[in-house]
C-alpha cells in the first residue's frame, strides 16, 4: 500500500452524522466519486443512502463519475434544496 490519502471534508448534516468535520481517507490509486460514496456508506451506515450525497473535488462541484486521485480535497455534503 502506498499510504496515499485524500482529504475528506464533511459539511452540515453529514458532519453531524459521522461525528467529525473531516479525515484523511486512504486511497490507493484512483477512484470515482461513486466508488468513494459507496465506501463511505459502508464505513458510515448512518449516511444511507450515501449515493444521494454530493461531492466537490478541489472546490469544484463534481459528478459521481469524477476521478479522484491521491492528494485531492473532497467535500461531502447533502443536496441543497431551495424554495
Amino acid at each position: 500500500m502506498s499510504g496515499a490519502t485524500i482529504d475528506l471534508l464533511y459539511f452540515a448534516r453529514v458532519a453531524e452524522l459521522v461525528g467529525k468535520r473531516g479525515e484523511a481517507w486512504p486511497l490507493d490509486g484512483e477512484s470515482t466519486g461513486a466508488q468513494l460514496l459507496a465506501a463511505l456508506g459502508e464505513r458510515y451506515p448512518q449516511l444511507a443512502p450515501a449515493s444521494r450525497l454530493k461531492l466537490a473535488v478541489n472546490q469544484t462541484h463534481a459528478k459521481p463519475t469524477v476521478v479522484i486521485r491521491p492528494g485531492d480535497e473532497v467535500a461531502v455534503f447533502e443536496p441543497v434544496t431551495g424554495g
